[in-house]
């Protein structure tokens, strides 16, 4: 990763740049590709009626392939402050982005117990075929309407049916949500 750190209107110190880098370092625990790290430093003073307002802030922007660029802005009476609450914004980030990342890949505990379950079962019956039959209800000619509630009150994906006519038909759950038929 390479970190651009740049100042405006004050000179920028080695601790303040090493503390930087330091801090950016910490990013890559993300295991993203961070294709660029830009930081600018700045010094602003504004004249109230009162008294000067002295502040530093910290303009950031980092870029991850396959993403939109990530910048922020921090604004603090102290240098370090400044830098800590924008890396501490720029952790929080980067750890949704990397959790949606691999949020895809994961399975529930559930899906993992009964993959174990099915998978003990076929060790147990290994070299063996085992013919499990199913009643298909085919006796009876059905409503299109009839086979939908029949499917909904069911845990199957699919359920198939002769309709009025006596041709044999499937009525499915699609991905969407909706059913399609067969």
């Amino acid at each position: 990763m390479n970190i651009v750190i740049t100042s405006r209107h004050f000179e920028l110190t080695d601790s303040i740049k090493e503390y930087i880098i330091h801090l950016g370092e910490g990013l890559k625990k993300y295991h993203l590709d961070i294709l660029s790290f830009r930081v600018v430093v700045s010094f602003q003073e504004k004249k109230g009626k009162e008294k000067k307002k002295k502040s530093f802030l910290i303009d950031m922007a980092l870029s991850v392939a396959k993403a939109n660029m990530i910048v922020i802005s921090q604004k603090d009476k102290d240098l370090y402050v400044a830098a800590d609450l924008a890396f501490a914004r720029m952790h929080k980030i980067l750890r949704r982005y990397h959790d949606k990342i691999n949020q895809k890949h994961t399975t529930p505990t559930e899906e993992l117990m009964a993959m174990d379950i099915l998978r003990d079962e076929a060790l147990t019956l290994k070299g063996e075929d085992e013919i499990v039959p199913m009643d298909l209800y085919l006796h009876k000619p059905m409503d299109i309407d009839e086979a939908l509630e029949c499917l909904k009150s069911s845990s199957q994906q699919f359920f198939v049916f002769n309709d009025k006519d006596s041709k044999m038909r499937v009525i499915y759950k699609r991905i969407d949500g909706k059913y399609g038929l067969y």
